[in-house]
């Protein structure tokens, strides 16, 4: 089992910069892969970046350039930095851990919601 709890959500204008803070309740370094995603009304959940236990990070094209996943092993924490924000990052953003043989166990955080005015 992994708890996740994020933080560092709210209200931004356009332009403005967030960051995500997702604290895990086990080492990072057991985890397979760290993820952001988000859900935006009326729209399915999506990636938004993810970072393997090796370092390795992808990200959605739709903010590449602007956000960075990071994470600090000896806090058991993942970030996400959010630069350059538009009203289309409005979202509730997830975190999300894969754990076990082909990443066959996934763990969600309880959301943090992001919303961009223009």
């Amino acid at each position: 089992q992994v708890q996740l709890v994020e933080s560092g959500g709210g209200l931004v204008q356009a332009g403005g910069t967030l960051r995500l803070t997702c604290t895990t309740s086990r080492s990072i370094g057991s985890i397979n892969v760290m993820g952001w995603y988000r859900q935006a009304p009326g729209k399915e959940r999506e990636l938004v970046a993810t970072m393997t236990s090796g370092g390795l990070t992808n990200y959605a094209d739709s903010v590449k350039g602007r956000f960075t996943i990071s994470r600090d092993n000896a806090k058991n924490t993942v970030y996400l930095q959010m630069n350059s924000l538009k009203p289309e990052d409005t979202a509730v953003y997830y975190c999300n851990a894969k754990t076990g043989l082909i990443n066959k166990n996934a763990y969600w955080g309880q959301g943090t919601q992001v919303t961009v005015s223009s």
